[in-house]
């Protein structure tokens, strides 16, 4: 896997896991909400530390509307992505030829397969992922520039096979090299 270049982006917690569904499905869904502190009481920006009567909410932390815009990368069109999103564009994107199963997708996407089945959700009513009777994926252009986008700001490049959590360097074409013949001529000089 490529080494990150940025941690300036959105990411869910570590341990979402240990959330219930219904517990996750909430959170998931509210996550950009704003929210308004009671009276009295502030909030505190997680990236600047500035204190605010209102919010943006992720997972129980909080961005400052100003730092949460500059969290959305370039194509998301206002989507907070993570890299789980990247993991689920980037393994659709690298099987154009051959669609995958959404099976396929949620289990290489990084977290739970019942987080996955959200956000996989999610990218299609985006426009992101286009989904078919069968349950084949395959990327949009839209798809495409979302992705594109939060892997420049993770990684400061356009999208590549190894920035995804599955790659491994087996996949990687093999280049054959040609192979001396062994009545090689001998040499004039």
């Amino acid at each position: 896997m490529m080494q990150k270049r940025s941690e300036f982006h959105f990411r869910y917690p570590p341990n979402i896991h240990e959330l219930d569904l219904a517990t996750m499905v909430s959170m998931y869904r509210s996550r950009g909400e704003p929210r308004k502190a009671s009276p009295g009481q502030y909030f505190a920006c997680s990236i600047t530390q500035e204190l605010m009567k209102e919010a943006k909410w992720w997972f129980g932390v909080y961005y400052s509307q100003s730092t949460w815009d500059n969290m959305l990368t370039k194509g998301s069109e206002g989507y907070p992505l993570t890299d789980i999103e990247l993991n689920v564009l980037g393994s659709v994107y690298i099987t154009e030829d051959e669609p995958p199963h959404r099976e396929y997708v949620e289990k290489n996407s990084g977290v739970t397969d019942k987080l996955a089945y959200l956000i996989v959700n999610d990218l299609r009513s985006f426009g992101f992922l286009d989904e078919d009777d069968s349950g084949f994926i395959r990327i949009t252009p839209r798809g495409e520039k979302a992705l594109n986008g939060i892997a420049r700001r993770i990684y400061e490049k356009r999208f590549l096979p190894e920035m995804l959590r599955s790659y491994t360097p087996e996949d990687e074409p093999k280049i054959e090299q040609a192979q001396k013949s062994d009545d090689s001529q001998k040499s004039l000089f």
